[in-house]
């Protein structure tokens, strides 16, 4: 339902208001799911085995 508060649009100007509406997807339908969180991740939460070695803080404390 559309109402005009100001000024007085034609019949043709509400037409097309109302032709380009109807052809709007509603927002919601065309935008992707969001993407969960990295935080919440299940690979995040299993731990590697730890290697000693040179370089070995790195692998621990850098993100893979």
């Amino acid at each position: 339902m559309l109402r005009i508060v100001c000024g007085t649009p034609s019949d043709e100007e509400l037409a097309a208001l109302t032709a380009v509406l109807a052809a709007s997807p509603h927002g919601a339908a065309n935008t992707p799911p969001p993407r969960g969180s990295a935080w919440a991740a299940s690979a995040a939460r299993l731990r590697t085995s730890l290697h000693p070695g040179p370089g070995a803080w790195k692998a621990a404390v850098l993100p893979r």
